[in-house]
């Protein structure tokens, strides 16, 4: 059982790709699942995520409180302003740019620590980021949400922080509270963990694109197009940040990933609760989730090579 679950998370992005192909092709086989089920999904996640935290993920706050802060900002400034800005260049409509812009306000993803381990990046730095950039989104993303959109679309900001409380928050404070009951128990359990948010991202997907799989093939180029150029520039920026404020390569890698990879399933689930009027806007959410993890293992590659390259002389000299 651990090594099919270790195999379901090692090919995480070629699980969620195949999903999305799957629902894009045969889309009336899934589109009989409520897309309420996104939500006790996303919740499933995020209660692994509470799990899998530890104190010493939450004591890098206060060690470290300038490569937080940094973090923080970089992830609320860098990723809502590429969305705001790409929508407004390819012109997107209403609701394609509600998604767009929600995909930018969520905080980072959880595959993002996963990736910065795989790049040999700062893995505490990134858990860190994830975990402040989580607790606090309840009220940051329905504050940039409004911000960027509101003069246009009706944005529920006390709804929002409510859903991202109920779907987010308190799964993680269950979860945190379910390990130091049963430390045993969630000791073992962990091992299963990355397969079962694996499987439960995949079907997030298999929803949203079964729901909207005609809109996709009419004219997904653009929305495709727009969700790999916000992945990629959001990599890059938080790289760039990183090399500007002269941090060392190991921080720059966990601040681009933490940057670049965002809680899509997040988006895809405030577009479903609070933006049923466009249901489109929940499109951009799933494309990103499939994209992201396709960029994110090329990536972790590519950083991982060049700290393999960095450290040749070293074995040289040596």
């Amino acid at each position: 059982m651990k090594r099919v679950c270790k195999l379901i998370s090692d090919y995480m992005g070629v699980l969620v790709l195949l999903s999305a192909v799957l629902a894009l092709l045969t889309p009336s086989t899934f589109s009989g699942i409520k897309p309420s089920v996104i939500n006790p999904l996303l919740g499933l996640v995020m209660f692994g995520m509470g799990m899998a935290l530890r104190i010493d993920d939450f004591r890098i706050v206060f060690s470290r409180p300038r490569d937080i802060v940094i973090g923080f900002l970089a992830q609320y400034t860098v990723m809502p302003m590429l969305a705001w800005v790409l929508s407004r260049l390819f012109a997107l409509d209403e609701a394609l740019t509600v998604g767009v812009i929600l995909v930018g306000c969520c905080p980072g993803g959880t595959a993002s620590n996963v990736i910065t381990y795989l790049a040999k990046g700062d893995l505490a730095l990134s858990v860190g980021m994830t975990a402040v950039s989580t607790v606090l989104a309840p009220f940051v993303t329905p504050f940039l949400v409004w911000l960027l959109v509101g003069q246009t679309v009706d944005v529920e900001v006390v709804g929002m922080l409510l859903s991202i409380f109920w779907v987010v928050i308190l799964p993680i404070v269950a979860g945190l509270v379910a390990k130091w009951l049963f430390p045993k128990l969630t000791e073992r359990a962990t091992v299963y963990l990355p397969a079962v948010s694996t499987l439960a991202i995949c079907a997030i997907v298999l929803i949203v694109i079964a729901a909207n799989a005609s809109k996709l093939l009419a004219g997904g180029l653009i929305i495709i197009l727009v969700v790999m150029l916000h992945n990629l520039c959001g990599l890059s920026v938080g790289y760039m940040i990183g090399r500007m404020l002269h941090l060392d390569a190991a921080k720059r890698k966990a601040i681009s990933i933490e940057v670049g990879m965002q809680n899509s399933g997040l988006a895809s689930s405030l577009a479903t609760l609070h933006f049923a009027a466009y249901p489109a806007a929940t499109i951009p959410g799933a494309v990103f989730s499939v994209w992201h993890n396709i960029s994110g293992a090329v990536v972790a590659r590519l950083y991982a090579k060049h700290t393999e390259d960095e450290r040749q002389p070293d074995l040289a000299d040596s």
